[in-house]
């Protein structure tokens, strides 16, 4: 078999390739020429120079997988693989203790003005009074996402006799008090901490989640680290915070444009600035590269793929039946995930009927990945999902029943959380995925794009004045359907809409009279 590495990889990497294949090392290769040459290749080794575009992948009549040696997968379509059958993996882990240990190094380097103080001596100054510094000791550092690199940050600052908050939508209790993390929102976050540092993915949940009604909480002078993705905190914002004194320095790596060149954030002198380095140390690239080595020798020996992103593990004859209900269960997963109001300690996933007697496990996987991916981002796939719920402390219990009320095969997914539930449970017509349930609402849902759910009262002049609120908004309502209740009862609607809903009009439906909550829920 061949394998063409596209971008550089370590010699570590290229040597474990080299023991079991043919490798061909061809870097700054533009998209007609891999086109041309990826036609006889059985596997493709990139880092984030190379450009996998659906072009690319439709010349690639042998392709089984494409190894990217680092985190993220923006430079590969992972659609047109998907739909070729080529697995995409990718190396999560092999640079997150760069990545915490450079936050640790922010941190540092900020509270002891390092990098001003060492500019200034190389001028020929000596000015020891101009940057006196703070203790990190008994300061309060605010974490927002407690995943991997989250969590090694906890450990480290832990370390440093920092006393630690966290927020993360996805870690339940018992783990948060294993890293010695007090949780909290968002907002509780920015009233405490000293410090505030971001690791989260950058999705929609999580874009300019410090934002100008977050600063405005925040203590003065405190300090604000991103090493993480250029978004997660608004820059505007930031700058704002920092003119007027609120902020009182910040460490970055990341930024919305880069190479930041013409960012105002770069004229302050109490902001230390990298250029995207969380990453950049001789072991994480070693770590990368050895791990997606051997993602490839497993995948292309017959063996499972550990961090594929695309394709669940499920047989082919297998695919046929399940196939619906792989996807029913991922989209109920997402629609629990967006719908749930607080951290949640156990899930509980329920076959019944005819697909109580198939292989779930998959299923499962697919519902986790789902739940998974609304806090944690496109970083959770079918292969790791599992293992993200279990560092979680997230309990998952699958039960079976032979019987079904009213449909052949239903699914339901039970998220618990401190005394409240949420419960989603969906059938499959025609191969197409419908929600039949939402808490106590039954309900006949074909879930698709972006939907508002909205609880509220069954009464007149309800429903009218929410789709009116949204018309009046240039928001335009494809599909309606409204749960049943007595007169006067608690039911719920869900509204298909055609785009976006800001968080301000989701605020204006809520103060419709009758309106007791609205929720926007994208797929």
């Amino acid at each position: 078999m061949k394998v063409l590495v596209s971008d550089s990889l370590s010699s570590e990497g290229l040597e474990i390739l080299k023991e079991h294949f043919t490798v061909d090392v061809s870097t700054g290769l533009s998209e007609d020429e891999l086109v041309e040459k990826i036609r006889d290749f059985d596997a493709l080794v990139i880092r984030s120079g190379t450009q996998v575009t659906q072009r690319v992948i439709e010349a690639a009549d042998n392709l089984k997988i494409v190894g990217r040696a680092g985190v993220g997968v923006d430079n590969v379509d992972v659609d047109a693989a998907t739909k070729k059958g080529i697995i995409v993996a990718n190396a999560p882990e092999g640079n997150m203790i760069s990545a915490a240990e450079h936050t640790i190094a922010m941190i540092m380097s900020m509270s002891r003005n390092i990098p001003q103080a060492n500019a200034s001596l190389k001028a020929r100054e000596w000015k020891r009074n101009k940057f006196m510094g703070v203790e990190v000791k008994g300061k309060t550092l605010g974490i927002i996402g407690l995943g991997r690199i989250g969590s090694e940050v906890a450990k480290r600052a832990a370390g440093l006799e920092m006393n630690l908050m966290g927020y993360d939508p996805f870690i339940s209790e018992k783990r948060a008090a294993e890293l010695g993390v007090k949780l909290g929102t968002v907002n509780e976050i920015a009233k405490e901490a000293d410090y505030i540092t971001v690791h989260t993915p950058l999705i929609k949940e999580t874009r300019n989640i410090l934002d100008d009604e977050q600063f405005a909480l925040m203590k003065p002078g405190v300090r604000i680290i991103n090493c993480a993705r250029g978004g997660i905190i608004s820059e505007e914002a930031l700058t704002r915070a920092l003119e007027s004194g609120k902020v009182g320095g910040a460490a970055l790596d990341v930024f919305v444009e880069e190479p930041p060149f013409d960012n105002p954030l770069l004229k302050f002198d109490n902001v230390i600035v990298t250029p995207h380095l969380g990453a950049s140390t001789q072991e994480a690239q070693v770590n990368v590269a050895i791990d997606i080595a051997n993602e490839v020798v497993s995948v292309l020996t017959g063996g499972p793929a550990k961090n594929a992103v695309n394709i669940p593990s499920v047989k082919p004859e297998a695919m046929a039946v399940l196939a619906p209900y792989i996807r029913l269960a991922e989209i109920m997963g997402k629609i629990a995930g967006q719908l749930v109001d607080e951290n949640y300690e156990k899930v509980e996933i329920g076959y019944n009927g005819e697909i109580s007697g198939k292989d779930t496990r998959p299923l499962t996987v697919s519902a986790l990945k789902g739940l998974l991916e609304m806090a944690l981002g496109a970083g959770v796939n079918y292969v790791n999902a599992p293992a993200l719920a279990k560092s979680r402390k997230v309990a998952v219990v699958e039960s079976k029943s032979e019987s079904s009320e009213e449909y052949s095969s239903t699914i339901s997914i039970r998220l618990f959380g401190g005394e409240n539930t949420k419960l989603v449970a969906g059938t499959v017509v025609g191969d197409e995925p419908k929600i039949v349930a939402v808490d106590e609402d039954r309900v006949d849902i074909f879930p698709a794009g972006r939907m508002i759910f909205a609880k509220h009262i069954n009464r007149p002049n309800v429903i009218g004045p929410c789709c009116m609120t949204l018309g009046k908004n240039n928001i335009n309502i494809s599909g309606m359907q409204v749960g049943r209740s007595e007169v006067g009862g608690v039911t719920l609607m869900a509204l298909n809409v055609d785009s976006d809903v800001p968080d301000a009009i989701l605020e204006e439906l809520r103060q419709v009279p009758g309106i007791l909550n609205a929720k926007l829920v994208v797929l």
